[in-house]
């Protein structure tokens, strides 16, 4: 008997609605210590309460969202010592993922990963020479350089903690970014060369200099925000 095609799973209802929550936590739009209730959501989703009902069980799970009522969750946020142990759980997190992927990553994956790197560099570019809508960009390509060496890792786990780790930087690691394009374009400069660094170790397989590199960039690229948040 011949074998039949794969099908890839499709998203549930309550799948996409997770994944819509969790975006407006990440992204800013549901704001952090934010009251939301389930009615709420469903409304602004345009579905019934059951799916977002699941999706807020999910985001409990991911500590992102905090439940306050029967119906109603608010938006979590953490203190300042909080927030250090959590970013250097995603030094480590971030180091083994690029150690795992110097291990494992295919070729279409490196030049994938080069490609947005290159990506990420013209847009920096651009934004040194005054396109500030280049730094969304420049922003955009890292972050999807630093979720494919993620998913080169071949690690379903890791890639949920860092997920978990990851949910509350997007509005910090953007405004970072463009102030040091701005005031700081030494710094840009230094954190580009560590990109490429990264990569070259993960082409040449080199899994300990991937891992080494990898915390040490985590760990430069956190203090900027942990110290804007403690402001």
């Amino acid at each position: 008997m011949g074998e039949l095609e794969q099908l890839a799973p499709t998203p549930t209802i309550g799948d996409r609605a997770y994944a819509a929550v969790r975006e407006a936590i990440v992204s800013g739009t549901l704001e952090r210590g934010a009251k939301v209730t389930e009615r709420g959501l469903a409304d602004m989703l345009n579905i019934s309460p059951t799916p977002v009902r699941e999706a807020l069980r999910r985001l409990e799970q991911d500590r992102l969202v905090e439940r306050v009522g029967p119906r109603s969750v608010r938006i979590a946020r953490f203190d300042a010592d909080e927030l250090r142990r959590i970013t250097a759980i995603e030094d480590a997190l971030r180091a083994l993922a690029a150690r795992f992927a110097a291990e494992k990553a295919t070729d279409g994956q490196l030049a994938e990963l080069l490609g947005l790197l290159e990506r990420a560099e013209q847009a920096a570019e651009q934004a040194r020479a005054g396109d500030r809508s280049a730094v969304e960009g420049a922003r955009q390509a890292l972050r999807d350089f630093h979720s494919l060496i993620d998913r080169a890792s071949g690690s379903a786990t890791l890639i949920h903690m860092l997920n978990m780790v990851d949910a509350f930087n997007y509005e910090e690691r953007r405004a970072v970014l463009l102030d040091q394009i701005e005031r700081e374009p030494g710094a840009v400069a230094r954190r580009f060369k560590q990109h490429r660094a990264i990569y070259e170790a993960i082409a040449a397989h080199d899994a300990d200099r991937a891992e080494q590199l990898m915390r040490e960039h985590s760990h430069a690229g956190n203090e900027p925000r942990l110290a804007r948040r403690e402001r």
